[in-house]
Order: C-alpha cells, then structure tokens, then sequence
C-alpha cells in the first residue's frame, strides 16, 4: 500500500489576499502602488516592505511558471500560447518600469545599508544596484518582442517529425535508432533527421538573425558595446569576466580535446569501421543492443524516486512530492517542444519537470540532472525572500550536474546486471567528455556572434565551422555532410531561447566532478557538503557556495588536468 504524502503547501500570504489570481495588470497595479507609495521608516519596516514585494514576485513569477510550462507541454494548443503570449506582452511590460523604481526607493531608503550587513541581503542589494544600472525604459517592447519571438524555436521544433518504418516520430525518438546495432537503419535513420532539421535551416537562421538584432538594440541602448558585455552584467556575473571564458576554452581545447579524439579511435577500433561517420558516434562500440535502464515513465520515475531515497531520504521524497501533485510530464510526444527543464515554481516551493524521455541512458540521466534542480528548490524553500532562491547558473547547475555522478551507487536500481552497470557508468564518464568540448563550441561560438552582430549568413557558418573543428575528434568523418555540419548549431536551445547561459554547464561540470570526488572519498560528508552548499540558495557568492560543497570555483588547466586524471582513473577501473 502507498503510504500518505504529506503535500507542502503555500505559505499563506501576509500581502496579498489568499483567492488573489493574475488576470491582468489591472489587478496586480495597486499592489505595486502600495510599495511604491508606502512610507518606510525603520529597517523594520523596510524588511517587511521587501517581504511584501518578494511575495507579490512570487505570485507572479509562479503564474508566469504555469503558463510557460503549459505552452510547451501542448505547443500546438492555442489557448495555452495566448495565455503565455497575454502575460509577455501585456503584464511583463507594465512591471519592468515599477520594479525600477521600487529598486531605486530600496537603495535609497537610509536604512539599506544597515540590512547590507545581514548575509543574504548584501547579495539581493548588488543585484539591485545592477539591475538599476542595466534598465532602459526604450529596452521593454524588445524585449516582448524578443520573448514572443523565442517561442517560436519551440514552436518549429515541436512540430517536427518524421516516419521510421510507417510509424511518425518525434526527432528525439527517432534519435534513439540511431544507438542501433544495424548500421544501415542508422545512417538511414541519420539521414531523415538532418533532412527534417534542413527543412527548417532558413526559418531558423533567419530567427537568430532576427534575434541577434534585437539583442544588440538592447546592449546598446543600454551603453555596451556588444550584447556580451550587456549579458555579463545582466547575468549578475560578478566572479568571473569573458576573459575566464576565453581561458576555459583553451584548457579544454589542450586537455580534453585529445582524449575526445582518443575516445572516437577507441570506438572505430572496436566497430572496425573505416570511415567513423556521425551515425556511428551513438551505438555501443563493442556491438551490443541500446541500454534501456527503464520501461516507460512511471518506472523512470519510481526507480529515480528510489535511487535518491538510497541517496538521503529527504531527497527520495522531494520527487515522490512532484509525482502526487503532477508535477512530472517526462514522455516524449508530438506538438511538445523539444529538451527538458525543471521549472521552479516560487509560491508553493515545489518545482515542475519537464521532458521527452523515450527509453534511454540519456534520459535516465536528465531525469537525474532535472531532480538535481528540483532537490535545490525544495533545500532553498524556506529562505526568508524570493531573491534569495534565484540562484545563478554556475550554482545551479553545479546541483544537477552533481546529483547525475553521486547517485552512481544505486544505478543498480536501473541496471539488474553487473556488466550492464559498468557499461552505463562508462558511458557517463565518456559523455562529461564530450560535454565539456560542446560546451566550449556553444561559448565561443556565443561570443563570435555578438561580438560581430551584422555578420552574414556565410560568415557564421564559417566562424561555427572553425569553432566546431577546434573542439571535435579528429577522426569522424564528416564528407558529403557539410551542410548537416553547417547547420548542427540549430539544434541547441540555448542559442535561441537562453542565450550566454552555456558555460555554466562547462564550470559545473568541473563542480560536479570535484563534488563526486568528495563524495567517493567520504559518502556522508561529501553528501552533507553538497547539500549545505544548494541550502544557501543566492545568499553568497558563487566561489563561496562552492566552498561550502569543499570544492573550488576554478577552470585553470592545472584544475581541469586534476579533475580529468580523476575521471579517466574512474574509467579505468569500470
């Protein structure tokens, strides 16, 4: 018998009334009002009045959630993309001019500096004065019109099908033919997906051109030279510069481009294939069937919940929370965007995932990764303001990147023989080495693009081709696929909807490895550090929350040379 789950609830609200719905910027306005005109005087007051408009954030913030996740859940539902498109273009807009000026009356109120002293609030007050400094009035239609045209990246590829065996499939599912022991059904299968992906090649460069527009307006209206500059700020990237970038790329390109190539020798070797092509790089080198750690979403979900309960179980019953109040949508399906996310949902503490799994090693990772971010939602979700749960990228990622390596010790729960579990965690490993690559190629290519906005189409196939082939293997054999090449950059979100959030992946992947370290050294204590580190949420900075986890906020060669020698040990002993 299932035993009962205590399901958390909202906090009730101080501010708000508790029936209160947003509907329209009608109903939300005398609520701003009421901040803006509200007299502080005392650091009590001002405490509560931040209170009261963190609150207010939330209720927003987790209906804008709702929206979101209901449009890409169902692209092709009308309704649910009104909704969404009805909060972008008609409430966002009408915020963004009153939280600067709520901004400005918290930093001038005489007391601010009184709370800076309070740990937490010294991180929320720099992020005020950069969001003060970034604002420009003129900035707000584009960036409607920059949120209305990123939803059409989803919108394109959710659409996307193609028929294998007269059955239509989505791209993700037809991409798990392509681990296939038969060659031919790959390269077969290869073919019909980068066709489908050319189909779509003009629409797609034509929205990033579109958008690499917008987002220069942006920049330089707000008096940086490039969208780049404008996005380290925008970002809150206090602890490191795009020089940090430049130097991550290199140490990558010198210490782990050279095993990437030695990986593809290594598989050609043991598929005695002569050329290696792109449909190659997926199936298993030795020849054996696909890994298939599950059979549909409700045992992907129920042996998750397990392995993290075997983890802590705190964690096991984070996911068993999502799972009794539907906050689970995993299986692929048509007029779904594409990719996966976990959706934190400010209010009721209690995120959403999101993704298109079909039966893979891969997704199993992703549910993994994805109940990474959700576990750090459920460790923030007392912390006294919203901002302090708005942890930046380099931290959150470092949760789920984590999560992925420390629950290897009970993939057992998905893999009932031992040979397949090896095989799983080596194929794991392998994957943070081509992770870190393409993570350097998305970066690079990211500061290209908006250090030289007005280039033309052939230039950035140029410029990504040059990128591409400083970060791939050597061996792969790419003649006759040019164009496939030419284009492989569309099929990263990133670049459309999030664009500079990238490198994040590359700095907590190196995070994550120095966490799984700990933790194979000591499980309790590399666990507790691990969990420290999410409970702080944004209440320090990034170099600090990684010291709490006992590993370090670096991605010098030295560093990365470490923590590879320590990966490759690991492979070697599977």
């Amino acid at each position: 018998m299932k035993k009962e789950i205590l399901l958390p609830e909202r906090k009730p609200r101080k501010f708000l009334p508790e029936d209160f719905k947003v509907e329209n910027w009608e109903g939300l306005e005398p609520y701003y009002k009421d901040l803006l005109e509200r007299d502080i005087n005392t650091r009590d007051d001002l405490r509560g009045w931040l209170r009261d408009r963190s609150e207010l954030e939330a209720v927003i913030s987790e209906d804008a959630g709702w929206r979101y996740i209901y449009m890409t859940r169902f692209t092709d539902n009308e309704e649910y993309t009104q909704a969404y498109h009805h909060f972008v273009q008609q409430i966002q807009p009408k915020i963004a001019p009153i939280s600067d000026k709520l901004n400005k009356k918290a930093l001038n109120s005489e007391f601010i500096q009184e709370l800076e002293k309070e740990e937490g609030f010294n991180i929320m007050i720099r992020e005020l004065r950069k969001d003060i400094e970034i604002f420009r009035e003129e900035n707000i239609p584009i960036f409607t019109e920059m949120q209305t045209e990123t939803q059409k990246f989803g919108q394109i590829n959710g659409a996307m099908t193609v028929e294998v065996d007269g059955k239509e499939l989505t791209l993700q599912q037809a991409a798990v033919i392509l681990q296939s022991t038969d060659r031919s059904k790959r390269e077969e299968v290869y073919h019909k997906i980068a066709q489908r992906r050319l189909q779509e090649k003009d629409k797609l460069s034509e929205l990033y051109t579109k958008l690499i527009s917008l987002r220069d307006q942006v920049a330089k209206n707000a008096g940086f030279d490039n969208y780049r500059d404008y996005m380290f700020k925008a970002m809150g990237r206090f602890d490191y510069t795009p020089q940090d970038c430049f130097d991550f790329h290199a140490s990558v390109r010198q210490e782990v481009v050279p095993m990437l190539t030695e990986l593809a020798k290594e598989r050609k070797g043991k598929l005695n294939i002569d050329p290696l092509r792109p449909w190659d790089k997926a199936v298993d080198p030795e020849g054996r069937e696909a890994l298939k750690p599950f059979t549909g979403s409700k045992d992907l979900t129920a042996k998750t919940i397990e392995c993290f309960k075997r983890l802590d179980p705190f964690l096991g019953q984070c996911l068993e929370i999502m799972e009794e109040m539907g906050h689970l949508d995993l299986e692929s399906r048509k007029g779904k965007a594409p990719g996966g996310y976990n959706y934190p949902l400010a209010e009721v503490g209690v995120p959403f995932i999101f993704m298109n799994a079909t039966s893979t090693l891969r997704d199993m990772i992703t549910i993994l990764h994805e109940g990474g971010h959700a576990v750090h939602s459920f460790l923030t979700r007392d912390l006294e303001l919203t901002d302090f749960k708005h942890t930046p990228s380099e931290v959150a990622e470092l949760a789920s990147m984590s999560m992925e390596l420390i629950s290897m010790d009970h993939w057992e729960l998905f893999f009932d023989n031992e040979e397949e579990l090896n095989r799983a965690k080596k194929e794991h490993l392998e994957q943070i080495i081509e992770t870190l690559p393409w993570v350097a190629t998305i970066d690079k290519f990211q500061h290209w693009v908006y250090e030289n906005p007005n280039h033309t189409e052939e230039e950035r196939i140029s410029a990504w081709n040059e990128i591409y082939g400083d970060f791939s293997d050597d061996v792969t054999d790419w003649s006759s696929l040019e164009e496939n090449r030419n284009y492989l950059w569309q099929k990263q979100l990133h670049l459309y909807e999030v664009p500079f959030y990238y490198i994040e992946y590359g700095m907590a992947q190196l995070g994550a490895v120095a966490v799984w370290k700990n933790y194979k050294e000591d499980a309790r204590k590399g666990l507790e550090g691990y969990m420290n580190a999410l409970r702080l949420g944004y209440t320090r900075s990034i170099p600090e929350v990684y010291e709490a986890a006992n590993i370090k906020f670096d991605f010098s060669k030295a560093y990365i040379r470490e923590l590879m020698d320590f990966v490759k040990g690991e492979l070697g002993r599977l």
